[in-house]
């Protein structure tokens, strides 16, 4: 009889662990911004003087995690528990300039919103416009 519990609980445990090991490697679901903001037109497209604060605002904000190169490969990225956006994915340059933005301003799960650190929109469209760079 005791062999028989002992039996059923180690089947059980077996299917309970590849439940969680199933769970565990799925994908997170895609970050998708607002319709709105897939329309929303960059103010400041192409200008030079936005990519070169774009370029400064990386190096102090994000490249810690996304990397000197924005592979998603910075020193901290490995503690994160989560992986990092590569930024010169077709995946992520096909986003327009609007969905970039609203990622940069709300934030999600380990990215940090940055409304507040950069609360100027002027700041967070020239990262949209250093981000381009990155292909």
């Amino acid at each position: 009889m005791k062999m028989m519990n002992v039996s059923r609980l180690l089947v059980l445990m077996i299917i309970l662990n590849a439940v969680c090991l199933v769970g565990f490697a799925q994908k997170p679901a895609k970050w998708v911004a607002p319709d709105k903001y897939k329309t929303t037109k960059n103010p400041s497209a192409g200008d030079a003087n936005s990519v070169s604060t774009g370029k400064d605002l990386y190096a102090k904000h994000c490249k810690s995690c996304h990397g000197k190169d924005g592979l998603g490969d910075g020193p901290k990225a490995a503690t994160l528990g989560t992986s990092c956006s590569d930024f010169t994915t077709k995946d992520f340059q096909s986003q327009s300039d609007g969905e970039i933005f609203y990622k940069i301003t709300t934030g999600k799960d380990k990215m940090p919103s940055f409304s507040k650190t950069l609360p100027e929109d002027a700041d967070r469209w020239a990262l949209v416009n250093y981000l381009r760079k990155l292909k």
